[in-house]
């Protein structure tokens, strides 16, 4: 019997404790499906938060991580007209793979443009495309318009810069660190807000003028998410796509954001959600197809810069798991499978 190499946890818990490399069977396709021979994953905070029981699914256990994967088809099912053995693809929205192996479903992989690297194939279906998304179809964000965001310096982030100075939308970029701020401003962020030693409400005012800003996305929650909502102009709109700001919390019912119910009702503001994972299960075909094309596009026409990853072997996964959530950690730690 053919095996991989798998990275398993086990069971619930901190990930440096719970997974293990462990070797696995290999899974053969069934009708309609690829194998794919994985090339690189990339180690996302949000895979270490779903083995902690904080994020917005739980698995079964033992459960392999990961939600995005490059490599290379070496088995078809039947049924998969229009694609190749040896055809380079990416998966969309599949879990589970960070593992020498996946099966997917053909409708859920993706060519990768030749020119086109690993490190960036293996990123674009999360962070580039979550902030295509968020830019567009959830708010819209015209040319000329303010967009405030925090987490400016996350690949999001940098995303959401890089599409601004592309479509031609401003974007307010709120950072924590000072040391930040040069850096957001060299990848063509229109303003920056340090919350090291600036008040943001005050410095949104300055920097927007009377009008104010009127979109927003936040992934830090807690009380810099409340900060941002009061921010806003009257009927302005937040969407919540994340909550850094409580990264090591375990308790979900510490997950909060205090908004200001003044600024909710009187100014008749919204705040809503936006996760990812249930994009990929609930949004429309051609919707999904759209975005995720104009990603792969904007990406390998250089539009889009993804961060050039830190290729590690499988091996030394526990290197990778740790690097993910190292403050300033430069380039996504990618796990990679060597023959």
């Amino acid at each position: 019997m053919r095996t991989m190499r798998s990275v398993v946890a086990d069971n619930l818990g901190e990930p440096s404790e719970v997974l293990h490399l462990r070797t696995r069977p290999l899974p053969d396709p069934g009708p309609g499906q690829v194998r794919i021979r994985v090339t690189a994953v990339p180690v996302h905070a949000s895979d270490l938060h779903t083995i902690r029981g904080r994020y917005g699914f739980t698995p079964e256990f033992p459960t392999v991580p990961g939600i995005e994967s490059v490599g290379v088809i070496d088995e078809l099912g039947s049924g998969t007209d229009g694609l190749t053995v040896g055809q380079r693809v990416i998966t969309i929205g599949v879990t589970g793979t960070w593992q020498e192996y996946v099966v997917a479903d053909a409708g859920r992989v993706l060519s990768v443009p030749a020119g086109m690297s690993d490190s960036t194939a293996a990123q674009i279906l999360a962070n580039p495309l979550a902030a295509v998304i968020l830019t567009g179809d959830e708010l819209d964000v015209r040319p000329g318009e303010w967009l405030l965001q925090t987490a400016a310096g996350s690949t999001v982030g940098q995303s959401v810069i890089q599409l601004g100075a592309h479509v031609g939308f401003k974007t307010l970029n709120v950072v924590r660190r000072r040391s930040a701020v040069e850096g957001i401003l060299a990848l063509g962020g229109t303003a920056v807000i340090c919350t090291e030693d600036e008040d943001l409400r005050e410095r949104v005012a300055d920097i927007a003028g009377h009008d104010g800003v009127s979109k927003a996305i936040d992934c830090v929650g807690g009380q810099v998410g409340a900060d941002v909502s009061r921010a806003l102009a009257p009927h302005g709109e937040l969407v919540v796509y994340g909550a850094l700001s409580t990264h090591r919390q375990t308790d979900p019912d510490k997950l909060t954001i205090p908004i200001f119910a003044r600024s909710l009702i009187y100014e008749t503001k919204i705040v809503r959600g936006f996760w990812l994972l249930r994009w990929f299960t609930e949004t429309p075909k051609d919707r999904m197809a759209a975005a995720i094309d104009r990603t792969v596009q904007l990406a390998d026409s250089g539009v889009l810069r993804v961060p050039e990853g830190q290729p590690i072997p499988v091996e030394k996964f526990s290197e990778a798991v740790c690097l993910a959530e190292a403050p300033e950690h430069g380039g996504k730690p990618l796990l990679v499978f060597e023959p």
